[in-house]
């Protein structure tokens, strides 16, 4: 079965518009649009997976709190209401953090030399302008040879300190996210929890401190993990997904598509439908 529960389109940092995901979704066995912070996409994305006899679901992705000793948690809300005040009302307050922290991150480019004038922001066709945005930007200005290059030279915690122009924003806690969630009528899945802590990413998880650290999450409220991951490895989708069934979390699956500014992914993740069977049960998808 195919399936993608973490998408992007140009509601936010992706290159495809919501509509044209879902054409190139056909034939998949459940889809979401998980766009950064907003839920603009989803109405037009629904509407044109309805009439191409994709099922939909409308989702959300958020960054919150890591939680003690972690660096980086990804929030996929999936099967939210679109009109939940509660969830509005986060995702008001977190691009009120976005929006600051980018005007923070122009200002450091400006003291870098680099004059990033208010053409960036036509670079975000929704309201979320994101770090993607600024590289492409990078790129097309002459000052990076890639999307990747500008986020390796100015756009990550770790860039060299001469030219990062880096910021971090407000995140949410984690109580506080899954109880908007949970009033919107959605999941909270983790998204890939190979990047929890940042130098997971080079390297093998520390699958015991996951572990215990997603247990006390499960007891926080959180209801999945995107154990199935793009850029896993193979022992990583086992352990992930081991850990998962042992918490009783549900398992999701998610390609972290965003089009050409992350042009190595594609969109879709082929899996065995037993694994995901539970979440499409609790998405009202079988």
């Amino acid at each position: 079965m195919k399936v993608d529960f973490h998408v992007h389109s140009t509601a936010s940092d992706g290159t495809f518009s919501p509509a044209c995901l879902a054409n190139m979704a056909k034939g998949f066995s459940a889809f979401a649009l998980t766009d950064h912070d907003n839920m603009d996409g989803v109405s037009e994305c629904r509407e044109a997976c309805a009439a191409l006899g994709v099922p939909f679901v409308g989702g959300v992705e958020l960054s919150i709190e890591p939680g003690r000793g972690f660096d980086k948690f990804h929030l996929l809300a999936l099967g939210v209401d679109l009109g939940s005040e509660a969830l509005k009302a986060l995702l008001g307050r977190i691009l009120e953090g976005r929006n600051g922290r980018n005007e923070r991150i122009i200002e450091n480019f400006r003291r870098k030399g680099i004059a990033m004038d208010d053409t960036i922001y036509a670079y975000a066709h929704g309201e979320v302008l994101a770090r993607p945005h600024f590289a492409r930007w990078l790129m097309d200005h002459g000052y990076v040879a890639s999307v990747k290059e500008g986020f390796d030279r100015y756009l990550l915690p770790e860039s060299p300190e001469e030219t990062r122009c880096y910021e971090d924003r407000w995140h949410p806690s984690q109580e506080e996210t899954f109880r908007a969630v949970h009033e919107a009528g959605g999941l909270c899945v983790m998204a890939h929890p190979k990047y929890w802590r940042r130098y997971w990413k080079y390297g093998e998880p520390e699958f015991a401190d996951a572990e215990r650290g997603l247990a006390e999450l499960k007891e926080k409220g959180l209801d999945g993990l995107e154990a199935v991951y793009q850029a896993n490895s193979a022992l990583e989708t086992v352990e992930f997904t081991r850990i998962a069934r042992k918490l009783g979390l549900l398992v999701s699956a998610g390609s972290d598509f965003h089009g050409s500014n992350k042009p190595t992914i594609p969109l879709g993740m082929d899996v065995d439908g037993g694994i995901v069977a539970p979440l499409l049960e609790r998405l009202n998808l079988v």
